[in-house]
């Protein structure tokens, strides 16, 4: 007697894609572990790593909770559950050199009125001054701002491809009239209080009078001035960091990795001469400006350890100063404070479209 067959169903086989898809999220993962490992032992300390710390620094949460999605939705069994533990420990590793504020998440961040004695500043790249724009917007854009002490970059022009020499400081004084105004290269302070000596800090110490302005603006990129505010004298630090590389080459050129190295010991001068300078300095101080550098990066370990940032008296969560395509995802621009100096308000306001960066705007006091 024949029996029917019965239809031999072929045994279930994984997907060929699952495989695929988990092989390339492990290999992802890995490689950005490198990364991070890399950034953490590199960053600041070979010239070359100047240019992956040009990543925007919220990838740092950004890609371990992209890629833990990932995992969740194509990996499965014992590989998922040591690849997500995996990546929360490179989130975690990540997420302080991410540039993000988690304290403006949190309630209640306010701290209290300021005293009738607090100074407001304003610290701001212009970007080549008023070269650029419409000198009376520029003007009414700084004088809206109505700050005791205003530290100002950039005081030059951009022609031919070079850096080119300015004098617009006439103009200034007249729109500032009872201002008492230092100018040092491309850097500018204006101050409401009468400045009671002005320093130089590092390469800057070089005799000025024998200069050309093309050294007096390589040399000074770090500009003191102390301010006697009612019978206190505080210390403001003007600085604008050399930027590590040159744009207008082609990253296959040699010529582009040539400067990026030339670039980083420069920097790195003028760097540990403001520390070293701020450190030894007794006064309430408050250091501003555009550094170039973002939170990621190496470079500013030496002020981050010895002075506190004033991100905390922010309400931005991600406190991009310059960005591209208008996203400002990279934090250039810092203020940084000893503890003789509160800080009340700390506000990253916009250009207006008079430049690339944002304006840092300040509310601080002597706490003495």
């Amino acid at each position: 007697m024949n029996l029917p067959l019965k239809p031999v169903r072929a045994p279930n086989r994984p997907s060929r894609e699952r495989p695929r898809a988990t092989r390339l999220v492990i290999g992802a993962a890995v490689a950005w572990a490198l990364l991070v490992a890399l950034g953490q032992l590199l960053s600041g300390r070979w010239w070359l790593w100047l240019l992956p710390d040009l990543m925007p620094p919220p990838a740092f949460v950004v890609v371990p909770v992209a890629l833990s999605a990932l995992a969740c939705a194509v990996t499965r069994g014992r590989t998922r559950r040591w690849l997500l533990p995996a990546l929360a420990v490179l989130l975690v590793a990540g997420a302080g050199r991410a540039g993000l504020h988690w304290g403006a998440l949190l309630p209640g961040g306010g701290r209290g009125p300021a005293p009738a004695q607090a100074l407001k500043v304003f610290s701001w790249n212009t970007l080549y001054w008023d070269t650029t724009d419409d000198p009376d917007a520029f003007h009414r854009y700084l004088r809206s701002k109505d700050a005791d002490v205003y530290l100002l970059q950039e005081h030059l022009a951009w022609e031919d491809g070079k850096h080119k020499e300015i004098d617009r400081l006439a103009r200034l004084r007249a729109e500032f009239p009872g201002y008492h105004l230092v100018a040092r290269g491309e850097l500018v302070t204006l101050s409401r209080h009468p400045v009671v000596a002005a320093p130089p800090v590092g390469p800057g110490r070089a005799p000025e009078g024998s200069a050309s302005w093309r050294e007096r603006f390589e040399w000074n990129k770090v500009l003191r001035t102390d301010v006697d505010v009612a019978g206190t004298v505080v210390s403001f630090y003007n600085v604008h960091v050399p930027v590590q590389l040159d744009i207008e080459r082609s990253w296959l050129s040699p010529g582009f990795y040539g400067v990026v190295r030339d670039t980083d010991p420069v920097r790195k001068e003028h760097y540990a001469a403001l520390l070293s300078d701020a450190r030894a300095n007794p006064h309430p101080l408050l250091i501003s400006g555009d550094f170039n550098t973002t939170p990621a990066m190496g470079d500013l370990r030496g002020l981050r350890e010895a002075f506190r940032d004033t991100l905390p008296a922010s309400s931005s969560f991600l406190p991009g100063t310059w960005g591209i395509g208008g996203l400002p995802l990279w934090r250039l621009d810092w203020t940084f404070t000893d503890e003789d100096l509160r800080v009340h308000r700390y506000a990253l306001v916009s250009a207006a479209g008079l430049s690339d960066h944002k304006g840092q705007e300040l509310v601080v006091s002597p706490t003495g």
